[in-house]
């Protein structure tokens, strides 16, 4: 069982689109996935169709010591379960911080669930910061995964999260963090920018940029206020075709690090 991490402290670039469409195509496949909402400001549980509600997040896991296992939902897509968020997770912030342990808290509350066996992969939807629930999801997961728009403002988040990742390895929380891969996100082919963007992060991430690219898509923005994956809204469109090919491309990455 792998624990990934979708982050990037720029709002707006398809995040958690990206964590709800992988975690939904991904489900799709036969894969058993806990997607873990992280952010306050609950997108990816309303994304689903999901109510908020007390006590529903991860919070009194972190906080409380409660076991992870009660705040797991089952969604309307089968092999996909969610842990969703509430915005008691604002304050949840300020209370790790005041502990002493607070990039291990996350990754010593998730080791019930990597040890339980009933999930392939958990998917960590963060929130838009370099606060303090994103950086203890760094220090809890086995890899990174970035949504980056296809904008040169992009760019420069991009070399903010390569740092941040350095500073997680070398204090000691997370050794083994490995920036696996860097997904473009709302790309237009018709604009010279967006192939600029792509062109220039293939030179300078060859190695772990995906070849699946998410285009600029009306469908991808309305699916979320419909509380529905793209794979439900539109299946046969552009957005869910692109999330089915990177869902593919995730999975034969895994199997070609293996071999």
């Amino acid at each position: 069982m792998r624990i990934v991490a979708i982050t990037n402290q720029k709002g707006g670039v398809g995040k958690t689109t990206t964590a709800i469409n992988l975690a939904a195509c991904l489900a799709q496949r036969g894969i058993r996935v806990l997607l873990i909402d992280l952010d306050p400001q609950a997108n990816a549980t309303s994304g689903l169709g999901m109510a908020q509600e007390d006590g529903g997040s991860l919070y009194p896991a972190l906080v409380l010591g409660t076991d992870p296992h009660a705040a797991i939902r089952p969604t309307r897509l089968p092999n996909l379960s969610i842990i969703r968020s509430h915005q008691e997770l604002a304050g949840c912030e300020i209370e790790l911080a005041q502990s002493g342990n607070h990039l291990a808290r996350l990754r010593e509350v998730l080791h019930p669930l990597r040890s339980s066996g009933h999930f392939d992969y958990i998917l960590l939807d963060c929130p838009p910061s370099l606060g303090v629930l994103m950086t203890s999801a760094l220090a809890a997961a086995d890899e990174l995964l970035v949504p980056l728009q296809c904008e040169y403002f992009g760019l420069e988040g991009l070399s903010k999260i390569v740092h941040v990742v350095q500073q997680i390895r070398e204090c000691g929380a997370n050794p083994d963090l490995r920036l696996e891969g860097i997904v473009m996100t709302m790309y237009d082919s018709r604009a010279n920018l967006s192939q600029q963007v792509v062109g220039d992060v293939r030179n300078y991430f060859a190695e772990i940029i995906y070849n699946s690219i998410i285009p600029r898509s009306v469908r991808l923005g309305e699916a979320p206020s419909f509380g529905k994956s793209i794979i439900e809204y539109e299946p046969n469109g552009r957005g869910a075709t692109a999330y089915r090919a990177l869902a593919a491309e995730f999975l034969a990455r895994r199997v070609e690090n293996k071999g």
